[in-house]
């Protein structure tokens, strides 16, 4: 069992916990990801849960997962869609009700649980110069979970 930095994703900071780790015959270490749909569904849990600001990866990730192009969440949030492609390359901070906005329907598009007031969400969306990993229990593909941080 080992940890995996689960880069292909387009996020620098997920880690993935557990994993079997394979050697080829050459000696080199190889990782499979399966049940991948199910993982990103996690990661994407941990995003809009996460009790700090979304960065412009992060932002990224959870438009693609909810199938949006950024002319469909600009229209959804009420900006320009220069305004999303500017908060996806971290070049201006995510508006904070924009970002409130977009996790709320990311809990509704990606079917993920609901159990957090506006009020709740409101105070997550605040800024922060790094995200903390999002580390994940991989020890069961079938039933990827989040650490606790």
């Amino acid at each position: 069992m080992g940890e995996y930095r689960y880069t292909e994703c387009g996020l620098d900071n997920v880690l993935i916990e557990g994993m079997n780790v394979l050697v080829d015959d050459g000696g080199e270490k190889a990782i499979t990801i399966p049940n991948i749909n199910a993982l990103h569904r996690v990661i994407a849990l941990g995003i809009v849960r996460r009790k700090n600001g979304i960065s412009g990866k992060e932002l990224r990730f959870l438009r693609t997962e909810m199938g949006m192009t950024q002319a469909e969440l600009a229209a959804m949030v009420h900006r320009e869609p220069l305004a999303i492609s500017r908060w996806e390359r971290g070049e201006i901070d995510i508006d904070n009700n924009a970002e409130v906005l977009i996790r709320m329907a990311a809990m509704q598009h990606l079917e993920l649980p609901q159990d957090a007031t506006v009020q709740e969400i409101s105070g997550w969306c605040v800024p922060t110069a790094k995200s903390e990993p999002l580390v994940i229990d991989g020890s069961d593909t079938s039933n990827y979970q989040l650490k606790a941080a």
